[in-house]
């Protein structure tokens, strides 16, 4: 395989597009965690308190999808400054740890769909089908 300062930069734009989903992923849980809490406090429900369990697991599982996103992105910004100083073989490395960091976040991205579709099902467990 050819590696050059091409192949490092092909995540560049992946990775930005696929952290500003995660940012936006973020802010809408943090707005719902703040709504269904005030729901919460002056009218407790199993549901509100499930859903909010819930969401505690996915703003943390989102953290850690950001993190492994942005670890991706500095081993890619990495292998570039590698390359630069003719590091090949640890450009090179550091380009495949890129890639691993950033499987790793749309595995755990995979899991967050999961449970939000689990959120849901808790929504709608009293509503019955006609």
């Amino acid at each position: 395989m050819d590696f050059n300062l091409q192949t490092p930069t092909l995540l560049f734009s992946a990775i930005s597009l696929l952290m500003l989903a995660y940012t936006n992923r973020f802010v809408v849980i943090a707005n719902l965690i703040r709504d269904l809490y005030d729901r919460h406090q002056k009218n407790p429900t199993l549901i509100t308190e499930q859903q909010l369990v819930n969401l505690r697991k996915r703003m943390s599982i989102i953290r850690n999808m950001q993190v492994f996103g942005a670890f991706s992105f500095f081993f890619s910004v990495l292998s570039l400054l590698l390359l630069f100083a003719s590091a090949i073989l640890l450009a090179k490395w550091s380009f495949g740890i890129s890639l691993i960091l950033l499987l790793i976040s749309l595995a755990l991205l995979i899991a967050e769909l999961q449970i939000s579709v689990n959120a849901l099902n808790i929504q709608l467990k009293d509503f019955k089908e006609k």
